[in-house]
């Protein structure tokens, strides 16, 4: 006789999912900054520079310094006052001679004129002395700086963002029991059934 039920056992199912922990940058902006420096022009000049030393040029034609001509002027004065003295005591000499005559005056005027007392007078106006010229040479200084473009660029620390892992379990199939009834019809009384088949005894 065949079974009249049939059993089946569905076993539970799980389905096992799992995500990877990570670090996740997190978008942030950078910052720049641009500053501009003005240039300059600078020019610096120096002319030249001539000296001219006329001191010992003067002083060799008679125009040198106050102290100089106070100097020479004592020193003529000396000089004349010697050459004065002299004279007269030459020409006091004539007079006081005991023949006079008209021949000492004319011995005076020769003495006089002898002396040179009516010369010319000594007048330079050639210098012995060069002048002393120094000369120093001009300088042109030029300076340019070009404008400048200053750039600071500013970039955040990028933060990380930490997604911690995940597993997860899905139960995709419950467990189960399922019966089947592979059997056929009863039927009460047996005789009902319509294929039923009396048996003897």
């Amino acid at each position: 006789m065949k079974p009249l039920i049939e059993i089946k056992t569905v076993p539970i199912t799980f389905e096992f999912k799992r995500t990877e922990a990570q670090f996740k940058p997190e978008e942030t902006t950078a910052e720049l900054e641009m500053h501009k420096e003005k240039g300059s022009l600078q020019i610096k000049s120096r002319p030249i520079k001539l000296n001219i030393d006329t001191f010992e040029t003067k002083k060799s034609a008679g125009n040198g310094s106050v102290f100089d001509s106070v100097k020479s002027y004592a020193a003529a004065g000396r000089e004349a006052a010697y050459q004065a003295t002299a004279r007269y005591g030459q020409e006091g000499n004539i007079l006081m001679d005991v023949e006079l005559n008209d021949e000492a005056f004319q011995q005076i005027a020769d003495l006089r004129l002898g002396n040179n007392e009516h010369k010319t007078p000594n007048i330079k106006w050639i210098p012995d002395t060069p002048p002393d010229i120094k000369w120093e040479p001009g300088d042109l200084t030029i300076k340019y700086e070009m404008d400048k473009i200053n750039f600071d660029f500013k970039q955040h620390t990028t933060p990380l963002k930490f997604i911690p892992g995940d597993i997860e379990f899905i139960m995709t199939q419950r467990p189960e029991v399922i019966i089947t009834y592979v059997g056929g019809p009863l039927y009460v009384p047996p005789s009902a059934d319509p294929g039923y088949v009396e048996t003897e005894e």
